[in-house]
C-alpha cells in the first residue's frame, strides 16, 4: 500500500502540499497508479493517481470512515535526551508502535530545553505512514512536568524511575485498562523531589526490570509493552 497524508473531508480528498512534491519529484510514480490517502484521523481514501503538471491529486473509488484505533492508548511524556536523535529514535520506534500520545516534559535534570517540536511532529506523522497508521498519534508541546500532571487523570498514570530504595512495582503487575499514561525521565533520572511530588499526586511508580535502561530504551520498551497487549 502506498499511503499519504492529506485532507478528507465531505467526500473532498486533497493531498498534502509536501506529499505532492514527494510522488511527483522523488517517487516519480505514473498517472493511474494506485494511492491511498490518509487524514490521520481515521479515515481513508483510496484511488488512482492524477497528475496535473506539479500538482497531485487521486481519483476517489472509496472512502471509508472511523476506522479503528489502537486499543490500549498509550500516552508516553518522555523528558528530551541531550543528543536529540536519541528523542527522535524514540518517536519513530514509539509511534511505530501504536502510541497514541506523546508529550516532551522538562524536569529538574533535563539539559536539553530548545525542541523543535514541529520536526518531532512530521517525524510521526512520517513514522505513521510507514507503518500504515490511519490514526495518527497526538505530539503536545514541550511542558514543565509540574504543568503536564495539571491535566493528568492519576488513576492510568505511572512513572518509571531507577530509584531502588524508593518502592515501585512491577510493570507486568499493572492492571488492564483501556489507557495507560507512563513518564520517562531524562539522563539521570527523576530527582527525588521530583519523585516525592509525584508520589504526592498519587502517581504510581514501577519498574522496567533489573537492568538500567537510557531515556530513549525506556521509552520503547515501554511502547512495545503496550503493543504485546494489541495483537
Amino acid at each position: 500500500m502506498k499511503l499519504f497524508y492529506g485532507n478528507i473531508e465531505n467526500n473532498l480528498v486533497t493531498i498534502n502540499d509536501d506529499e505532492q512534491q514527494h510522488i511527483i519529484k522523488v517517487l516519480r510514480m505514473k498517472e493511474g497508479e494506485e494511492i491511498h490517502v490518509t487524514d490521520g484521523k481515521g479515515n481513508l481514501a483510496s484511488g488512482k493517481l492524477m497528475i496535473e503538471g506539479k500538482k497531485a491529486g487521486i481519483d476517489v473509488t472509496e472512502i471509508k470512515n472511523n476506522l479503528p484505533e489502537f486499543a490500549p492508548k498509550l500516552h508516553i511524556a518522555i523528558a528530551p535526551t541531550k543528543n536529540i536523535d536519541r528523542i527522535e529514535f524514540f518517536v519513530e520506534k514509539a509511534v511505530e508502535m501504536g502510541v497514541s500520545e506523546i508529550s516532551i516534559i522538562i524536569t529538574e535534570k533535563t539539559e536539553r530545553k530548545n525542541i523543535n517540536i514541529d520536526k518531532i511532529r512530521k517525524q510521526s506523522i512520517a513514522a505513521s505512514k510507514q507503518s500504515l497508521r490511519f490514526h495518527f498519534p497526538v505530539i503536545h508541546d514541550v511542558a514543565k512536568l509540574s504543568d503536564f500532571l495539571k491535566n493528568t487523570d492519576p488513576e492510568h498514570t505511572f512513572v518509571a524511575h531507577c530509584h531502588e530504595n524508593l518502592e515501585r512495582v512491577l510493570l507486568n503487575t499493572i492492571p488492564s485498562s483501556d489507557k495507560y499514561i507512563f513518564l520517562i525521565g531524562p539522563e539521570g533520572d527523576f530527582s527525588e523531589k521530583e519523585i516525592g511530588y509525584l508520589s504526592d499526586n498519587k502517581i504510581k511508580a514501577v519498574s522496567l526490570g533489573s537492568q538500567r535502561l537510557r531515556t530513549e530504551t525506556a521509552g520503547v520498551f515501554v511502547a512495545a509493552w503496550n503493543y504485546n497487549k494489541m495483537i
